[in-house]
């Protein structure tokens, strides 16, 4: 998955440059295009010298402010790739309809008047640099809307064995924030206050919290020693945390207070009723790095099967065999909705369920968009949510 997912990044990026070439070579000046175009395959080539050599000879710092322009122009590319296609499109369909209406005219004899090449050049010029504004427009809105504040998606969530002492608990998910390159110190105090002011008891960060080493994202990351919640803070790895190196940011977050299940079981409530929280590893992390990953047995092993169960789990994988071993609920993310247009059309053929709410009989599968954001700093038709998921006996 992991080959064919760089092979699809990379033929797409390759594509995308050629269109966008034979944009410009098409509507802007001659004496404007060659610069353009030199302009655009020196990014390319540094988006291809970038990915072979910037992991093994830069250092982070480094590799972190190419990062912010290697996926920024490959977000700003996907925009003006997309704004030039619908352009096409409405030429295609002009295309279409004035050959119909020529057909139509020679049908009854009638005159046909004489093509104006001068005009159509200039419209074609006047449309493209429309559509390459669109682009920058595009690209403008899903900056701000990846930075702007998550929404809240409150989610009600029927668990029939829920006591009735804990009805009505709430648990807030954070997931998918990607503290690296854009993500910093000031985005995290925000994610913060705003999940403190949802009142909480507990909150369950579901992976993919960072991209890079503890040492040069621990400052960030320490934001989260501020969140406030009744019965504390839960975190399971995902896959980018096997890539930052897991081990190192599992002991930091549980310095932070941060409580860290690994493939294991715990009870979460009082005396007066209880429902069983458990953590697995993510579910390729593991693999792809050779180490002990998600492990489904070993963390259901001394569950109490008579209370409600509850499973985080970084990605929305297993959930039917989840299920069948008494799971009410799964609670997971990583897919981010697709993020970006057109993935956020795509996103159903990777994953089934690949956002929102889910039931299989009496079970549940919440997916949530995540906080945060990967590759491009930008959302456009995923906005970022933070989610309170309630749990009731009812519903």
């Amino acid at each position: 998955m992991r080959l064919s997912f760089g092979l699809l990044i990379g033929a797409g990026t390759l594509l995308g440059h050629l269109y966008l070439l034979r944009h410009l070579w098409r509507i802007a000046p001659q004496r404007w295009a060659r610069a353009l175009i030199l302009l655009v395959l020196g990014f390319f080539t540094a988006v291809l010298a970038f990915r072979n050599r910037s992991r093994d000879h830069l250092g982070e710092a480094e590799r972190e402010i190419l990062l912010r322009l290697f996926y920024g122009w490959l977000g700003l590319l996907l925009c003006l790739a997309l704004a030039f296609a619908a352009l096409d499109l409405l030429r295609l369909s002009r295309f279409v309809v004035a050959r119909l209406q020529r057909a139509r005219a020679r049908r009854r004899a009638l005159p046909q008047p004489p093509v104006d090449h001068e005009r159509r050049a200039l419209l074609l010029r006047t449309a493209g640099a429309g559509a390459g504004l669109a682009g920058v427009g595009l690209a403008g809105y899903g900056t701000f809307r990846a930075f702007h504040a998550p929404e809240i998606t409150e989610v009600v969530v029927r668990l029939p064995r829920l006591p009735a002492s804990l009805e009505g608990f709430s648990v807030v998910q954070l997931t998918d924030i990607h503290v690296g390159p854009f993500v910093k110190r000031r985005f995290m105090d925000a994610l913060v206050e705003r999940t403190n002011l949802l009142r909480p008891d507990l909150v369950a960060i579901t992976g993919d919290l960072v991209d890079g080493s503890v040492r040069h994202l621990g400052g960030p990351v320490a934001a989260l020693a501020g969140l406030r919640a009744r019965f504390g803070t839960f975190f399971v790895t995902g896959n980018h945390e096997y890539f930052s190196g897991e081990r190192e940011w599992v002991a930091y977050l549980q310095r932070l207070g941060v409580r860290v299940l690994r493939n294991r079981t715990v009870s979460i409530g009082d005396a007066g009723g209880a429902f069983e929280l458990t953590g697995v590893d993510d579910w390729s992390g593991g693999r792809r790095r050779g180490r002990p990953g998600y492990d489904l047995e070993r963390a259901l092993v001394g569950r109490d099967p008579d209370r409600a169960s509850v499973l985080l789990a970084h990605q929305p994988a297993n959930w039917e065999t989840a299920a069948t071993r008494g799971v009410d609920l799964q609670i997971s993310g990583h897919t981010h909705g697709g993020q970006l247009f057109p993935m956020t059309a795509l996103i159903g053929l990777e994953w089934e369920h690949s956002a929102g709410l889910y039931h299989r009989g009496d079970a549940s599968l919440f997916v949530s968009r995540g906080c945060g954001f990967w590759g491009p700093p930008m959302r456009v038709g995923s906005p970022p949510e933070i989610v309170k998921l309630v749990l009731t006996r009812n519903g």
